[in-house]
């Protein structure tokens, strides 16, 4: 898809009308031209001979624009290979446009509405590189513990259900490189191996949640739903954590269905400019404390 060039009042290209030399008025439908280009060419970066070609300037007008552009953090260059993408402050811009409550408060009224009804802890954990971080839960009346221990705690994708839930429906690609990665990882647990992990995101890919009883923690048992956004990946859970005797197989289908239905009215809202779907891997894991809970 081709992208338009800057353009005047006039009708013609802000270039075509006074150079780069034409007044400042004339730089805002340039840097906006050169905003859509570099959206285009996100994934793989682009030239500054790229972008002036796609929008209609000179090269030295172009590095100009750019050079502003990433004045105001909108812009980014890469020092090695010298190519331009945007920046992290224009995703963040985008995610206060989208959704001004981001993630956390589109989803807090169904946390709120499955706390109440099924009288349990409820979990929202997000995708994060290599991990689920927790970013919101409501708590119910009994007492519980999870690897993630609080809102910001962060676990390895793959331990734990709300984690697994996750994992197991991001795409193909991304999950080999997360598996690769997390195998050692979540070996320190004590209860995974790369043959289990897998078998693990078959069985949640077809049931469409993850609700396993380990054995690790004894006493203890949850489920989890995936968020999917409109691509059908996920980007969050909604998980219960709960003791084993209120999760038997005659109420965990009554959960499971609530769970899915809120998800399914959250997923079409989620915004994929949202920083809190934004954020980068962090290598570290530490093994929780003996006993901890998994949500």
């Amino acid at each position: 898809m081709g992208v338009r060039a800057a353009r005047s009042d006039t009708g013609g290209t802000s270039e075509e009308q006074g150079g780069a030399d034409a007044p400042n008025i004339g730089m805002l439908p340039r840097a906006f031209a050169l905003v859509r280009a570099l959206a285009a060419l996100q994934a793989s970066g682009a030239r500054v001979t790229q972008l002036a070609k796609a929008v209609g300037l000179t090269q030295g007008t172009t590095h100009r624009i750019l050079r502003a552009l990433i004045a105001e953090g909108m812009v980014e260059q890469d020092e090695r290979s010298k190519l331009y993408r945007l920046g992290v402050d224009f995703f963040a811009l985008a995610a206060q446009a989208g959704n001004p409550g981001g993630l956390r408060n589109l989803c807090r009224p169904a946390l709120l509405r499955l706390c109440a009804s099924l009288g349990e802890t409820i979990f929202l954990l997000a995708k994060s590189g290599f991990d689920a971080v927790c970013l919101d839960l409501c708590e119910g009346p009994f007492p519980i513990r999870s690897f993630t221990n609080d809102v910001g705690g962060r676990i390895a994708l793959g331990v734990g259900q709300g984690s697994l839930a996750i994992l197991a429906f991001v795409p193909e690609a991304e999950r080999e490189e997360i598996i690769r990665f997390n195998v050692p990882r979540i070996r320190g647990y004590g209860m995974l191996d790369e043959v289990y992990l897998r078998t693990e995101i078959e069985r949640v890919r077809q049931l469409g949640y993850a609700a396993r009883n380990s054995g690790v923690l004894e006493g203890m048992a949850g489920v989890a739903v995936p968020i999917l956004d409109r691509t059908g990946t996920a980007v969050a859970a909604l998980s219960v954590g709960t003791l084993a005797s209120r999760l038997g197989d005659d109420r965990l289908p009554m959960v499971v269905e609530l769970l899915r239905r809120q998800a399914e009215a959250i997923g079409p809202l989620t915004n994929p400019f949202d920083a809190a779907l934004k954020r980068r891997p962090a290598h570290g894991l530490v093994a929780p404390p003996e006993g901890e809970r998994v949500a």
